[in-house]
């Protein structure tokens, strides 16, 4: 078996490359050193195989395959992703699949056997105490199949948030993403939120989004809480930094086609005077000659209402248009369909706000004594928001 298993690995084609990966180069040098009696090349990839996979955390090649198969870049996960169709392709991935699949389930007894023919007898030992790795076929070419078409595959499957830095999409493993039950406060603004994006993963073409308000009031943890409702497992987060608007044209187009929706999120977004971006989000909001994907959606956060500051030289400078001017200045706000705003919270509104917090948090106070100290908090820290209110709660760990 461990001769044909060797010939079969070298007619990979549907996912040739995994050849690339250094523990399939591992296990191509340990048949290779096997079929060609070279024993001590054969237990250096032996052990190499057994602590690469440890260092993955791995417990045996199939759990490796499986994770590779799904989160690899491929052609065949690329075409069912696309809903494409090639029965070449699906041939070849079949028979790779059905391969690697025997070689998940190889067995470290049937390997360490043939060690022993191939090595002196000094080495005797030492095969004895060689550690094994678990054999098992946790996939099958139906469910890998299935997995694809739900999930897509690649970076896209595996990841669900990112950032687009210099032209590059890079991973964000584990991102910030707040709990719903962690969100106090602005309940209807949430909601209209989550509504428009439940219904762009519904396929219907939705408005941008556009949160807009005082700072700390958790526009931002609105957006990012997306990805914690659930539900909204096909939704990725890929946050746009100011630098990389001007060709945030070349990630939407790279998008088009694929089964996940994406949320561009552009936070704290606004404009000075005479900003190059500002063409380029224009554009991308009011739609040029290339369509934007139906599977892409905009939402920005903004202390700005209207996203553009002005300046005294705008209302009065030499400009016969100067009022035109202004208008086409800050009507990149109206680009977006949906507007919310996130104001400062009343005063009784903070108080209830600074309660449930407290609550949460398990703070051990009468309340009309909290109450006190976020008065008299408030009159000094003037910040009616939810990052005051933990600001504030954060100050009774440290006061006398």
């Amino acid at each position: 078996m461990i001769h044909e298993l060797r010939a079969a690995l070298a007619g990979l084609s549907a996912f040739r490359g995994l050849r690339e990966e250094a523990l399939m180069a591992e296990v191509h040098t340990l048949l290779d050193a096997l079929a060609a009696g070279r024993g001590e090349d054969a237990l250096d990839a032996y052990t190499g195989i057994f602590y690469g996979l440890r260092q993955e955390e791995k417990q045996g090649l199939g759990d490796w395959l499986h994770d590779r198969l799904r989160y690899r870049e491929a052609p065949y996960p690329a075409l069912v992703s696309r809903g494409g169709e090639d029965p070449a392709l699906e041939s070849a991935a079949w028979r790779d699949v059905e391969t690697l699949r025997q070689l998940a389930g190889l067995d470290c007894d049937r390997l360490l056997t043939a060690l022993g023919r191939v090595l002196p007898e000094e080495f005797q030992p030492v095969l004895a105490g060689l550690p094994r790795w678990r054999s098992g076929v946790p996939f099958t070419f139906e469910s890998l199949t299935g997995f694809y078409r739900l999930h897509g595959a690649g970076r896209f499957a595996q990841y669900r948030a990112f950032l687009w830095v210099d032209g590059t999409l890079v991973p964000v493993e584990r991102p910030d993403c707040p709990q719903e039950k962690a969100m106090l406060g602005y309940t209807r603004q949430r909601e209209q939120v989550i509504a428009n994006t439940r219904a762009f993963l519904e396929g219907s073409r939705v408005n941008d989004v556009l949160l807009y308000g005082d700072s700390g009031t958790g526009k931002s943890a609105t957006v990012k809480t997306l990805l914690s409702v659930p539900g909204f497992q096909r939704l990725r987060l890929i946050e746009v930094e100011k630098e990389g608007l001007l060709d945030m044209s070349a990630l939407i187009r790279s998008l088009a086609g694929l089964p996940q929706k994406f949320i561009l999120f552009i936070d704290d977004l606004a404009f000075d005077q005479d900003d190059r971006t500002y063409s380029a989000v224009k554009t991308i909001l009011e739609g040029g000659l290339e369509r934007r994907p139906d599977n892409v959606a905009i939402y920005a956060t903004s202390n700005r209402r209207l996203l553009v500051r002005q300046t005294f030289f705008d209302r009065e400078g030499d400009e016969v248009d100067a009022q035109e001017t202004i208008q086409e200045k800050t009507a990149l706000s109206d680009r977006f369909g949906l507007r919310i705003p996130y104001l400062a919270l009343s005063k009784g509104e903070f108080l209830d706000l600074v309660d449930r917090m407290a609550a949460q948090a398990g703070v051990e106070m009468d309340l009309e004594e909290l109450r006190r100290r976020a008065v008299k908090w408030d009159m000094r820290v003037p910040n009616r928001t939810p990052r005051g209110a933990r600001q504030f709660l954060a100050s009774l760990q440290i006061s006398p």
